[in-house]
C-alpha cells in the first residue's frame, strides 16, 4: 500500500517501514564513521525501539560490536495497518546487526510487568549468560504496578500554581498562549510511579538476583533538566519529580548491587525531539529556537550523535567517567553553555507566529518529527507500493 503521515494532534498514526530502516541505516552509518569504542560487549536496553533507547542500542551495537537484547512495547503490523515506528526501527536494527555478524534479540512486551522481566533474564541465561551494560530508557504514560495491579497514569502539570507561557503548534508554526492548571499531590505521586525510579530498581534487583549482572557491569537512565523557561512545566513539574525521584535511585541502585560492583548513573541529555517530547507544551517552541541557535554554532546533536559523544568521551573514554555535584553525567553541557541560553532567552521573549520561521528552526522541527515515524528521508520512494507486514526477525510468528 501507499503509506502516507496521518497525522492526530502531536501523534502520527502512520509509519513508513522503509523510513524507520533507512533512519535506523543512517545513525549506523554516523556511529561507524566516528570508530570503535572500547565499551560493553553484552548490553540490555530496556526501552530500545525510539530516541534515545535506540541510539544508544545502535551505539553499543555498532560502536562497540556488542551483543544487543532491546526491551519494548510497540504495535506489530496487521493488513492495512502499519506497526508503530519502533516495531519497524527494532526489525531494521536485526537485520543491519545481522549482516554485520552481531548478536540482536528483542522482547515486545510491557517492560513493567515481571513476566517480561522474567522472559529477559530466561534469554540472557540461555544466549548471553550475563550482560555488562543496563540501559533504562522508558518513557510511558501509564504503569501497570506489577505488585498492586493499580494502574497509575502519569502527567504533565506545574506544581503549585497555574502556569501561563508560550507554545507552538509546531504543525501550523502558530504561536499562541497556553495555561495548564497545577497538579494535585495524587496527579505528583501517580507521576513519580510511572516515570521514577522504582521499575529500574525492579529491574536491576531481578537481574542481581538471577545472577545475570556482570561483575563490574554498569547501568544507565536518562534525565533531563533543561532552561528556565521549561521549568515550571518540566523540571519544576510533576515530570521533574519523577525525574529527581530517578536521579536518586541510581545512588541506591548502587548501594543495593555493591556485592557485584554495579554502578548506576543517571545521564542528563539534551532537548530533543521525540515523540514524548512533543506533547510537552512549551517544549516544542523552545526546541525550535535551541535548534537555531545551535545549528548556528555547530554544535547541534540529535538522539544518534548525543549517545556516540556519551559512550565514547564519558563512558569508555580510559578515564574516570565525570559526574556534577549531584552525580549526574552531564551531555546537556552544549545545550546549557550560558552563551546559548542567552541567546535562546532573547529570542524566546520576542517570538511570535509571524518572526517564528526566521529566528527559530520550526522547518527543522517538523523534519525531525515527520523522521521519527519514518517519513522524509533521501532515497526512499514515499509514491511506491509497500508493504506494511513487516516483522523483527527473532519475534515473528
Amino acid at each position: 500500500m501507499i503509506i502516507e503521515p496521518r497525522m492526530r494532534g502531536f501523534i502520527c498514526l502512520t509509519a513508513h517501514p522503509v523510513g524507520c530502516a533507512q533512519n535506523v541505516k543512517n545513525q549506523i552509518e554516523y556511529v561507524k564513521s566516528k570508530g570503535k569504542i572500547d565499551g560493553a560487549k553484552k548490553v540490555l536496553v530496556i526501552g530500545a525501539s525510539t530516541g534515545f533507547g535506540l541510539a544508544s542500542r545502535i551505539t553499543s551495537a555498532f560502536g562497540c560490536d556488542a551483543a544487543t537484547i532491546g526491551v519494548f512495547f510497540e504495535k506489530e503490523p496487521s493488513e492495512g495497518k502499519t506497526a508503530t515506528p519502533g516495531y519497524y526501527n527494532s526489525a531494521a536494527l536485526e537485520v543491519e546487526a545481522t549482516k554485520a555478524g552481531l548478536y540482536a534479540k528483542s522482547i515486545n512486551g510491557d517492560a513493567f510487568s515481571n513476566e517480561i522481566k522474567q522472559q529477559t533474564i530466561d534469554l540472557i541465561k540461555k544466549d548471553l549468560g550475563q550482560v555488562d551494560l543496563v540501559i533504562y530508557s522508558l518513557a510511558s504514560p501509564v504503569r501497570m504496578h506489577p505488585k498492586t495491579g493499580v494502574l497509575h497514569r502519569s502527567t504533565l502539570k506545574p506544581i503549585g500554581g497555574k502556569f501561563s507561557n508560550k507554545t507552538v503548534d509546531f504543525h501550523t508554526g502558530n504561536v499562541s498562549e497556553v495555561s495548564i492548571e497545577p497538579a494535585n499531590q495524587e496527579d505528583i505521586d501517580n507521576t513519580v510511579v510511572v516515570m521514577g525510579g522504582e521499575d529500574w530498581s525492579m529491574w536491576m534487583n531481578a537481574l542481581k538476583d538471577a545472577g545475570v549482572l556482570a561483575n563490574d557491569a554498569m547501568t544507565l537512565a536518562y534525565s533531563y533538566i533543561g532552561p528556565e523557561v521549561t521549568e515550571p512545566v518540566y523540571r519544576k513539574g510533576t515530570i521533574g519529580r519523577a525525574k529527581d525521584h530517578l536521579e536518586a535511585t541510581a545512588f541506591e541502585i548502587t548501594k543495593q548491587l555493591e556485592s557485584v560492583n554495579c554502578k548506576a548513573y543517571v545521564s542528563v541529555n539534551k532537548a530533543l525531539v521525540t515523540q514524548a517530547s512533543s506533547a510537552i507544551p512549551v517544549i516544542p517552541l523552545y526546541i525550535s529556537l535551541l535548534y537555531k541557535t545551535m545549528k548556528a554554532e555547530g554544535i547541534h546533536e540529535g538522539c544518534i550523535e548525543q549517545m556516540q559523544r556519551l559512550y565514547s568521551e564519558r563512558l569508555y573514554s580510559g578515564n574516570a567517567i565525570p559526574t556534577d555535584e549531584n552525580g549526574r553525567i552531564r551531555i546537556d553541557d552544549w545545550e546549557m553553555r550560558d552563551d546559548i541560553q542567552e541567546q535562546v532567552s532573547t529570542l524566546w521573549k520576542v517570538a511570535t507566529t509571524e518572526n517564528l520561521s526566521e529566528i527559530g528552526d520550526l522547518a527543522g522541527y517538523k523534519k525531525d518529527f515527520d523522521s521519527l515515524f519514518g517519513f522524509g528521508f533521501e532515497g526512499v520512494d514515499y509514491l511506491a507500493d509497500t508493504t506494511e507486514m513487516v516483522f523483527i526477525p527473532s519475534i515473528s510468528k
